[in-house]
């Protein structure tokens, strides 16, 4: 059984962490023998942000991203990225199993990059919103609305 998933979904915010394993967990069980949702992402540092918004523009590589440090839900605990596994192979199409996994996961409230509007659609993207824009989070951020006792912005 593939655990790296589950964990990774565990570095979510405490607010949607539930959900999110909820909707995986479902996720796998709507998806056909030999095809399994793997996510790849959920939190990510403003330093990890800074190094994928650099590939392909100061960096070698493609441009994977157009979120630098703090523009993205992923520097909230409030985003997860996935791909699917068949008979073991990383598949990135965007296909009816896809969807599969992106509906279960619009039920449970998120939003789906590939619902962007503009010239960039993230795919493997999965958001939860909560309400907020991500101007309101950066504004928490920077006040230090936390938590008490981590690093989780006060969304309650």
């Amino acid at each position: 059984m593939e655990t790296k998933s589950i964990e990774r979904l565990q570095q979510l915010h405490p607010i949607i962490r539930d959900k999110a394993i909820d909707a995986y967990n479902e996720a796998v069980a709507a998806t056909p023998a030999g095809v399994h949702p793997y996510i790849d992402q959920t939190y990510r540092s403003f330093e990890e942000s800074e190094r994928l918004y650099a590939q392909g523009r100061t960096t070698p590589g493609q441009i994977v991203s157009n979120a630098r440090g703090g523009q993205s839900f992923h520097n909230y605990g409030l985003a997860a990225d996935f791909h699917l596994q068949i008979n073991g192979k990383d598949v990135w199409n965007v296909d009816n199993n896809w969807m599969v996994v992106v509906n279960i996961f619009k039920k449970y409230g998120f939003t789906w990059g590939g619902d962007f509007t503009g010239s960039f659609k993230d795919f493997p993207h999965l958001e939860y919103r909560n309400g907020y824009k991500l101007a309101q989070l950066q504004a928490k951020y920077k006040a230090k609305d936390f938590i008490a006792g981590n690093t989780y912005l006060n969304l309650a």
